[in-house]
């Protein structure tokens, strides 16, 4: 699969090791006087390596690479002891990185880890990005509106991109969801679109196309539709034939969910 993970420039790399404890995960070891990739399966592609390095050897490239396997990285890490562990739930949280994260702590609770007062809550808010910090919007407006409010929102949290959503946002806390996956350019297409897609949903988008987080995604809504009281999910998607890839992916998430959970499809036209 195509995507992001480290590059080390061999001509820069000083040999000075300053990377190695920066990536918990293992991905970069000290040969020959040289930092090397050692497996792309530990590399996550985040970058925590990148602000230790004095030379600026390290990058971020997307390229070819094996699937960043984060039980093959937890097996690794455990055997580090719990600073080590911490550091790496702390770089999963501190980057968004819910699915990882949840995937990470039921690792540790399967083999009986417990890490009191330290394990990140993965529906918390993080302390990455504050854009990204998932929270709930309170929208009040009148029931029957003597005017139209042509200019009211009906969007119910932020974000709104599957790739920073957690599956455990409070938007999901202790109700029935109807949610809303869109293609991200379905909106703009679609002049009404808050009154005729959005109003009291839960929303997701992201581009099947462009979007190099499809597997993360095909997970992450795995998670929601297992894990949270999704009543139905409503497809908005573009004509256009590369769009029916958001229509495959939220099908294979139910499916894979083994709940019977009722999905529409509804396309707009260009």
């Amino acid at each position: 699969m195509k995507r992001q993970i480290i590059h080390i420039d061999e001509n820069k790399c000083n040999g000075c090791g300053m990377c190695v404890p920066d990536c918990p995960e293992g991905a970069i070891q000290m040969i020959n006087g040289k930092a090397r990739l050692i497996s792309d399966l530990y590399c996550d592609g985040l970058g925590a390596c990148i602000g230790t390095c004095p030379e600026s050897a390290i990058t971020i490239e997307e390229r070819e690479a094996a699937p960043y396997d984060e039980a093959l990285v937890m097996e690794n890490i455990i055997k580090h002891g719990t600073d080590v562990i911490k550091a790496h739930l702390k770089h999963l949280k501190d980057h968004n990185e819910t699915v990882y994260l949840s995937e990470a702590l039921k690792i540790l609770k399967d083999k009986g880890i417990e890490l009191k007062d330290s394990a990140p809550e993965i529906h918390a808010h993080h302390h990455g990005c504050p854009g990204s910090t998932n929270r709930v919007l309170n929208r009040v407006h009148d029931a029957v509106p003597s005017s139209p409010q042509k200019e009211f929102s009906r969007l119910a949290q932020w974000p709104v991109k599957l790739k920073l959503l957690s599956p455990y946002s409070p938007v999901f806390n202790n109700k029935k969801i109807d949610l809303l996956v869109s293609a991200d350019c379905a909106p703009y297409a679609c002049g009404n679109f808050h009154d005729d897609f959005l109003d009291g949903k839960a929303m997701v988008t992201f581009c099947p196309k462009l979007d190099p987080y499809i597997d993360e995604y095909r997970e992450k809504l795995e998670i929601i539709l297992k894990e949270q009281d999704i009543n139905s999910v409503t497809i908005a998607r573009m004509e256009v034939p590369c769009c029916s890839g958001v229509t495959s992916l939220v099908k294979e998430a139910v499916l894979k969910s083994g709940k019977n959970i009722k999905v529409e499809e509804k396309i707009i036209k260009i």
